[in-house]
Formats: structure tokens, sequence, C-alpha cells
């Protein structure tokens, strides 16, 4: 079953991967031909919405991102979390360097506005004076402030320098959680860690049942531009790390007090309509 179930999702994922990549360089050419910058926030959505389902992601969404502008905080266990996040919020995405270089995957993100950031070399506070230009264009921007990917159990402690783009650009800031589970235990095949590879993790999540994945939209917090790093960073930390337990303790399950997105809703996603805009800070022209 397992073989069967890979052979099915692997060949949807590698179909999926053809026809992105040809929207992709469709809107690209019609850029050229128009003179005018596509929006690709919401194709972006678009193509997030059919990769979790290609990857049979069995998702559920707790709360709502914000319908403002805001700074999106989450944990990180997998490179899964870019598609199921991206699924939920019309967002942009900080991503390390390496991503960029992935094949086909690194064009694709630069293609829908990925921001890279490469460790060390005092990149931090350029990249977070880009996020503030996003922030201040109206563009959400979500950030991995713990810098890596942990295994899913707990929240590794986060990297204060990126946050200060919210309260320095006046903007709130909603953390996020999510959470990969199977059979009500936390997740040992989602987490990204260590020196695994991405092809060899793909497979590993094609060839087996579905992962439920929680994802937890918190509240968003309007901290003060003279807020401390320290403070802001532990605050955020302790939500994210209590909706971790919280879904590990199986107390959203049952969604009663929040609404549920799945990502094997029958309902098709709907496609973007095609408009020009004004090409935001740092977008993508390759």
């Amino acid at each position: 079953m397992g073989w069967f179930r890979l052979g099915v999702r692997l060949t949807g994922f590698v179909a999926f991967l053809a026809a992105t990549t040809m929207l992709a360089a469709g809107l690209r050419l019609t850029e050229l031909a128009t003179g005018k910058p596509i929006d690709r926030t919401p194709w972006a959505g678009f193509c997030f919405r059919w990769a979790c389902r290609c990857l049979g992601l069995d998702i559920h969404q707790h709360g709502s991102p914000s319908d403002s502008t805001v700074l999106f905080v989450s944990n990180h266990i997998s490179w899964l979390d870019i598609p199921i996040l991206g699924s939920l919020a019309q967002v942009r995405f900080l991503s390390k360097a390496e991503v960029g270089q992935w094949p086909l995957i690194g064009w694709l993100a630069r293609q829908a506005g990925t921001l890279f950031i490469r460790r060390g070399g005092g990149q931090a506070r350029r990249v977070r004076s880009q996020i503030m230009e996003n922030l201040g264009a109206g563009e959400s921007v979500l950030v991995f402030p713990e810098g890596t990917t942990s295994a899913g159990l707990t929240v590794l402690p986060f990297h204060g320098l990126l946050l200060k783009a919210g309260p320095d650009s006046n903007t709130p800031v909603q953390p996020v959680t999510i959470s990969y589970r199977r059979a009500g235990r936390p997740d040992h095949l989602a987490p990204f860690i260590g020196d695994d590879e991405f092809h060899t993790h793909l497979l590993r999540m094609l060839q087996q049942p579905s992962a439920r994945v929680d994802v937890i939209f918190h509240t968003s917090v309007d901290p003060a531009v003279e807020t401390g790093t320290g403070d802001l960073s532990r605050r955020l930390r302790e939500l994210i790390l209590d909706g971790l337990a919280r879904t590990h303790r199986g107390e959203l399950d049952q969604g009663d007090d929040c609404p549920i997105r799945t990502a094997g809703d029958p309902e098709r996603p709907r496609l973007p309509s095609l408009h020009g805009g004004r090409q935001s800070p740092g977008q993508s022209t390759v």
C-alpha cells in the first residue's frame, strides 16, 4: 500500500511542480510583455494549496490570520511549514539562503517573493530593513525566529533581531503555532532536521499515511516601539509553546472553540485573477 501511495502522490507532485513552473514562467513573460508587475501573492497561495493537496496533508486551522498587515512569527519544524502556512495566509516568507539554491524549488521560491537570509556576515540587519519595507508596503511577512528547524517537541529559543521589524515599523505581530501528529502523537517523519535531504524526506512523507497538521493563529500582539527585544521574544515564544503543548495534549482535536480548515476538503482552490499592480519591495524579477 505504501508503494502504491507513493506512486500516486509522487506523480501528482511532479505534475504539480511542472504546472507551477509553467505558471511562474507565464507570469514572468506576461510582465515582460505588458511592462507591468504582477502581484504574485494570490498566485503563490493558490499553488501552496495545491501543494498541500498533492502532499496529502490533513490541515486543521484554529483561529484566523489577521486581515491587516502583520509580522507573522511561527515555530519551525519542516520545509512543509511553508506550503502549509502559505495556503492559509497571504504572506511573504523569510527563508535560509540554502533553500534558494535547491533545484527548481529555489527558483519557484524566488518567483513567489521569498526573502532569503544567509547565516553570519551581518545580514540580519539588512534583512530586517527589507522586512520593514515590505510591512510598510502593506505586505505581511512570516519569519521563523528559531533560526532552524526542530523536532517539533518544543520551541527553541528565539533570535530577536528580526522580530524588532514589527514594533520598529509600528506593525502588530501575530504568533503562529504549527504541529504535526500521527495517531495522536508527535510526528517523527515531518521534522526536517540534521543532515536530511529534501528528496529523501519528500519520498518518506509521500509514502506514509497523511499527517495531521494543526495551525493555531494566536491573537496579534501590538508591542510598543520601546519593547525590549528579549521581552518580545520571550512573550511570543511562550504563546507559541503553549499552543504546541495544547495540540500535543489533544485539546483542539474536537474543534469546539476554533474554526477548522482541512486540506482534504473537496472544495477546489480558486484560481486568482490576473491583474497588474505595484511591484513590492524586493520582489524578484528574475
